[in-house]
């Protein structure tokens, strides 16, 4: 009863003078005066009304970082916020889709005969591939969770794989520094090996789609400190970008065009892509970039293909559809970077904009190994050797939260479709789904024999993988 008492006080006293901005700060319209019984649903309404969104879209409303799941009078009140100035109310576009927390194993594939170093999902979420220390890929059909076709060719590990985001290739690159391309229906090799680095591979990554279509360009990182721009209907080495001193660790095609390399030297180049040229250095680092996150990554990885799984009749719609959105996804922001490094700290970068980074991410007791943005760019996550994952605002690089619960390094993270949901894989031989909204663990999942180094959750949202030193693959779903 008293909380009833409690709430008919509230909304009987004096409003509150509220301004709406989205992620970005843009404010929607003027400052508005708001009941203090006013809830989420109250401005859900308000925002779909101000956007004059025909279809009504989900938000989720922050108060300086807080969510406000309760009445605002009740949440000033709580958190002590000072109604004297313009409380400022930040609305975020949830997905209209929900994504269930995989809960069960429901698969373990046993084939590979070492290590499994690399699990990826294709961009439509149909197929899977692995690269493991026993130098094969090999591509799994998802469903009768059986194997569908072992690639051999590799001499050496298979360090890294990587899908095209039409569907339509997949590359691998192995600790010899080959890469070979296969074509997926097959499970067969297409054309010869791609020659031109002298040590291992470190990172893939394709053209987007919807600037190329069909894929047809991806670039290659190595420990040779180059990286290499290939073009598999010529099959060779279009363009070779070097400029760093030492390794280069990680690298990421931008969805507008540019290619960012993460090194051991410290710093973050962005190339052009036309004739490979230097256009901007990110200093700040004191130690090496491990890995690098694009705010649109997502959408780039995902290209055409959504939760509705829609198929296209040419590669001009696809490209038109991918294009459509990422220019939704991106909305009038420039595309964000994130680099995460062996000085256990990151950096918020805005690229097209500045060399200087928008902010610093401290926080980490260890490196950092593996650096994420929600697919709605809204979170960022990351993964470290000190065995916590870290939450932080996408947009602003603010500190959210810890999630604390593994006993090893934890190795890598992956989103849920509906950047609802977080899962992390680890040393501990143990994967955990985290829920963002609660900010606690949702699923424990125990299994693997051993570590855990790959994982990944399909686009679709409805099996995650994994793969580690256990020699097998997992499939989890709900």
């Amino acid at each position: 009863m008293e909380v009833m008492e409690e709430g008919r006080e509230i909304s009987s006293s004096n409003g509150v003078m509220c301004l709406l901005t989205d992620p970005e700060g843009e404010p929607l319209g003027a400052p508005l005066f708001l009941p203090q019984n006013t809830g989420p649903l109250q401005l859900q309404e308000i925002v779909n009304k101000l956007l004059k969104n025909e279809e009504k879209m989900p938000y989720a409303f922050y108060i300086s970082d807080q969510e406000l799941v309760v009445q605002l009078g009740l949440f000033l009140q709580k958190n002590k916020v000072s109604v004297e100035k313009v409380v400022r109310i930040i609305y975020q576009p949830q997905a209209l889709f929900r994504i269930r927390p995989v809960n069960r194993c429901s698969a373990t594939i046993a084939g590979h005969t070492e290590a499994v170093l690399s699990v990826s999902f294709s961009p439509d979420g149909r197929c899977l591939a692995s690269g493991s220390g026993d130098t094969t890929v090999r591509l799994w059909d998802l469903n009768t969770q059986t194997p569908l076709f072992t690639c051999l060719g590799h001499k050496n590990w298979v360090l890294y794989i990587a899908w095209s985001p039409d569907g339509q290739h997949l590359v691998s690159g192995s600790k010899a520094g080959e890469l070979l391309t296969w074509d997926p229906q097959s499970g067969k090799q297409s054309g010869s090996p791609l020659l031109g680095h002298k040590k291992w591979i470190t990172g893939i990554s394709w053209e987007p789609v919807h600037l190329q279509a069909p894929s047809r360009r991806f670039v290659s990182s190595s420990k040779d400190g180059d990286a290499r721009i290939w073009d598999i209907s010529l099959r060779k080495c279009v363009i070779c970008l070097s400029g760093h001193t030492l390794a280069v660790t990680c690298v990421k095609w931008g969805g507008d065009g540019m290619i960012y390399t993460g090194s051991q030297d410290c710093t973050i180049k962005v190339w052009e892509t036309s004739q490979g040229k230097l256009i901007r250095e990110l200093k700040g680092h004191g130690h090496w970039v491990n890995s690098l996150a694009l705010s649109t990554e997502y959408v780039l990885r995902t290209g055409a293909f959504d939760h509705t799984r829609k198929t296209y009749s040419s590669p001009g719609e696809m490209k038109e559809a991918a294009l459509a959105r990422y220019n939704k996804m991106k909305g009038n922001a420039p595309e964000r970077l994130v680099s995460g490094s062996d000085d256990f700290t990151m950096f918020l970068w805005e690229p097209a904009l500045s060399k200087h980074p928008k902010a610093r991410l401290t926080g980490h007791q260890q490196l950092v190994n593996h650096v994420y943005f929600s697919p709605d760019g809204q979170w960022l996550a990351s993964a470290s050797f000190d065995k916590s994952v870290k939450l932080w605002n996408g947009i602003t690089g603010k500190f959210v939260a810890s999630f604390r619960g593994h006993v090893g390094p934890v190795y890598q993270i992956s989103w849920s479709a509906d950047s609802r949901l977080l899962l992390s894989g680890s040393k501990d031989s143990t994967l955990k789904v985290w829920d963002i909204r609660t900010q606690k663990l949702k699923q424990d999942l125990p299994g693997h024999a051993d570590e855990v180094f790959s994982v990944d959750w399909s686009p679709d949202g409805e099996k995650v993988a994994s793969g580690g030193k256990d020699r097998v693959l997992k499939l989890w779903m709900n």
